[in-house]
């Protein structure tokens, strides 16, 4: 393989792979396991320190399950490095999520948690997916959204003490706007 070809491969696969990434938080967010399942290989482990370790498999059964009882939740990645080395690959990807519920007396709580995502990659039959995810909590805090009393009549502000998700056009599910321009995975 020459020299260029080389590294259009490698440019090719950070892409590939940069893309996965991404397709984890609209997984995760749009509540779709079937494209979560996509994302990692057969056989493939996860280590989310406190929360879980084990199969991808397990851990999907963990998120949707704590997820479904949640109001809300919205993730994000950025600050993506990855380091190809033919059909391997190794990335760090810094992770944002932001879950949103409601007390037993109605109180909107907000919890949000920064951390990196720990990806071991391989290319299998010309598909990039996650061999192993670790993800490393960096911060998770708690808030209680505080609403001033004269913006209660903006529509936002309104929209924040009831979170309704019916209120929005965002749905957990495959109703939700995105499939319309984006499609299945």
């Amino acid at each position: 393989m020459g020299e260029e070809t080389r590294a259009d491969d490698e440019a090719r696969s950070k892409m590939e792979i940069t893309e996965v990434i991404y397709r984890y938080c609209r997984a995760v967010d749009r509540m779709d396991r079937a494209l979560a399942a996509t994302l990692f290989h057969e056989g493939a482990t996860a280590d989310y320190g406190p929360t879980y370790s084990g199969s991808a498999e397990g851990l999907l059964d963990n998120l949707w399950k704590n997820h479904a009882r949640l109001l809300g939740h919205s993730h994000q990645v950025t600050n993506i490095l990855i380091e190809v080395d033919g059909d391997r690959a190794g990335s760090e990807s810094y992770a944002f999520g932001t879950l949103w519920d409601r007390t037993a007396e109605g109180v909107l709580v907000v919890l949000t948690a920064h951390g990196r995502y720990l990806d071991r990659w391989s290319r299998r039959d010309g598909r990039w997916a996650i061999d192993h995810r670790r993800f490393v909590y960096d911060l998770v805090y708690p808030s209680t959204p505080s609403v001033v009393p004269e913006a209660i009549d903006a529509p936002l502000a309104r929209l924040a003490l009831r979170r309704d998700p019916g209120d929005t056009a965002a749905r957990r599910d495959g109703s939700d706007p995105s499939y319309e321009v984006l499609g299945p995975h």
